[in-house]
């Protein structure tokens, strides 16, 4: 892709009316543009990396036996009703001139339940897990911190369906090992945390929080093995059940290896819960048995915030000049630059882009008539992992740069489109 085409043009100052470092540094890169308080569209390259961390999960979901498809947005009040959830705060409500009210889903627990009827009625249709990648909307109140806190966003919602709460208890094990892979392939620490229940269940769940200062929750964690606990489960009078105790604090004798307990901030990024047989009770979803009893379904809800993701990416790597994507998530994986105008620099860069193209490398490829150091300035901006550049004073050769790092170093071309 040539730079010089592109619809979008960077911007030299951060919007006024942005604090988190995400939402300043991808508006100022073009990934972002924001439309109201909480509500981001996807520019091309904000898409691109979206689509990345998409199929990673998409990958990882497919792997454990999850079933790809897609919801509806409006989601008729009766479903609502029937899990007497019509008057949460955080969902947008309307009406339509015929006086049907419908909700904007904001998670799809009460259709994924109603859909499920229709095709689970024997002990032989379980387990099944199926999954969406989908925009949800929640009313919230304080949206804030950019990607993070958003009313609009995409997100990962995988259900399953299990005869036994044994065979949850299984298949929730499965998915946290599938969570850790995602973000182990996005280079992202997230830490399985434990936290309370709420309306679901009596039990632990868990979420799965990377330590940020940017984060809104407070975590209680050990520096030396993986325990971690979210603040606001700590000391309860009735802890819930699988967990570790009742509650940790900063200083703490971790209960798992005896290790120190630290204090800090997280990004959640992703929970589970072991919904049991709520939904499966509000929708009378049974199944029937192999001694011939009418039970009722036992589910498990499964959450991955797509488009904070992308934030926290922005928010973990980062420095003074701009975003550090990693290969995973980059929109693109190497930043071609031409610097000067001269006819044999031209040709030598044009060259270099068309091989990278047919070797199936992902090149953006800055073309632009503009100063040198406008280039250098807008390559550490958008953070491509790979920084490639043809000038006078490269000769037959590329300098090539890593975004993470300061040195340098001159390569030929085969060895670029070895990478």
């Amino acid at each position: 892709m040539k730079q010089s085409q592109l619809f979008t043009k960077t911007e030299r100052f951060a919007p006024k009316d942005e604090e988190a470092v995400n939402a300043k540094l991808l508006t100022r890169a073009g990934f972002i543009k924001k439309i109201a308080a909480g509500v981001y569209a996807y520019l091309p390259f904000g898409l691109r990396v979206i689509q990345k961390i998409s199929n990673i999960v998409r990958e990882e979901m497919n792997t454990i036996g999850g079933e790809e498809l897609l919801m509806t947005t409006l989601v008729p009040k009766s479903y609502w009703d029937a899990s007497h959830r019509w008057d949460v705060k955080e969902m947008f409500k309307m009406e339509s001139e015929r006086g049907e009210h419908m909700g904007l889903g904001w998670t799809h627990e009460e259709p994924i339940a109603h859909t499920a009827m229709q095709y689970i009625q024997s002990y032989k249709d379980l387990p099944k897990a199926i999954y969406q990648i989908a925009i949800k909307f929640r009313d919230e109140p304080r949206a804030k911190s950019g990607l993070l806190r958003g009313r609009e966003f995409l997100m990962k919602d995988l259900y399953s369906f299990h005869a036994s709460k044994k065979d949850l208890d299984a298949y929730y094990n499965v998915v946290i090992e599938a969570y850790k892979k995602v973000f182990r392939r996005l280079s992202l620490d997230a830490k399985v945390t434990e936290a309370g229940g709420g309306p679901f269940t009596k039990e632990y769940t868990h979420e799965f929080q990377v330590l940020s200062p940017q984060g809104e929750d407070a975590l209680f964690y050990c520096e030396k093995c993986d325990f971690s606990q979210n603040k606001e489960i700590a000391n309860p009078v009735n802890p819930p059940a699988g967990g570790h105790g009742a509650g940790v604090k900063s200083g703490d004798t971790c209960p798992k290896c005896g290790g120190k307990i630290k204090e800090g901030h997280g990004i959640e990024v992703g929970n589970v819960f072991k919904l049991g047989t709520r939904y499966s009770e509000a929708f009378n979803l049974k199944y029937l048995t192999k001694e011939g009893k009418k039970e009722f379904v036992v589910m498990g809800s499964y959450g991955i915030g797509i488009s904070r993701l992308m934030g926290t990416l922005v928010e973990v790597f980062h420095d003074e000049k701009g975003m550090m994507w990693s290969e995973a998530a980059a929109p693109f994986k190497v930043h071609l630059l031409q610097i000067g105008d001269s006819a044999s620099v031209k040709k030598q860069a044009e060259n270099v882009y068309e091989e990278l193209r047919k070797a199936g490398m992902e090149v953006l490829f800055d073309d632009r008539d503009v100063p040198a150091g406008e280039k250098f300035a807008d390559a550490d901006l958008l953070g491509i992992p790979y920084r490639a550049v043809v000038s006078e004073k490269t000769g037959e050769k590329i300098e090539l740069k890593k975004r993470v790092e300061e040195k340098t170093e001159l390569v030929s071309l085969l060895k670029l489109l070895a990478m």
